[in-house]
């Protein structure tokens, strides 16, 4: 996970300063809806988290390792461990947000967030179930001056294996743990494959093609 791409106290007094010339009037909230759309057949969303903030930070970077918060979230939907270290810098991190219960197929969630002048990026994330480590994510797209649109892919955590096997897939479906202590993935983070028909998951019904979501992202006005 890119947190910063130089060190936190150059970061935090570049930000000081940057805030310290800009009026007042500019660097008032701007306040957004947020909604997501499953486009899948039969892949539910656990909850999602959502964050805005400066164009350095990310929640994953496709190619590399994934950190241990997404690992948690990609294996099992747990949002918290990643919610607690973008709490970390809040001079980086505008807003979180997190939704409740799962997002079933074709159905749509609208969460209300803030950003400002200086984190005007927008990232969310949220595990896909039945799978090993599969998430839907969205990395620090830009927010719009009115409004904007975008469908968002399904990536692979690769801390995981694939191996499709109820025994490791948590959810309604499978039942299962929401890791493999101790079993490694491929490493890195990939578009992913869908559902290949090697475990207990018959890919007739939970395979699917990407994108998997339809996001639109609306300015609204301030209370």
């Amino acid at each position: 996970m890119k947190i910063l791409s130089k060190p936190l106290s150059a970061t935090i007094a570049t930000l000081a300063l940057a805030l310290t010339a800009i009026p007042v009037q500019a660097q008032l909230f701007k306040n957004y809806e947020v909604t997501i759309t499953n486009l899948t057949e039969d892949q539910a969303f656990t909850p999602f988290i959502l964050a805005t903030h400066v164009p350095s930070m990310s929640l994953f970077t496709p190619g590399d390792a994934a950190s241990e918060e997404l690992s948690t979230l990609a294996e099992g939907g747990d949002v918290g461990p990643m919610a607690d270290l973008l709490s970390l810098f809040p001079s980086e991190v505008r807003d979180i947000q997190t939704t409740d219960g799962l997002l079933l197929p074709g159905e749509t969630v609208t969460v209300a967030i803030r950003g400002d002048i200086l984190r005007g990026r927008l990232s969310f994330a949220a595990m896909l179930i039945p799978t090993n480590d599969t998430f839907v994510g969205l990395n620090a797209m830009i927010l719009p001056h009115r409004s904007s649109t975008a469908l968002v892919p399904a990536y692979d955590a690769g801390s995981e294996p694939n191996d499709e096997l109820c025994a490791n897939i948590p959810g309604p479906v499978c039942g299962g743990a929401g890791a493999s202590p101790g079993e490694d993935g491929e490493g890195y983070v990939f578009i992913s494959q869908g559902i290949q028909g090697i475990g207990d998951l018959d890919p007739s019904t939970y395979d699917w093609r990407n994108p998997v979501a339809y996001v639109q992202i609306r300015r609204i006005p301030s209370p």
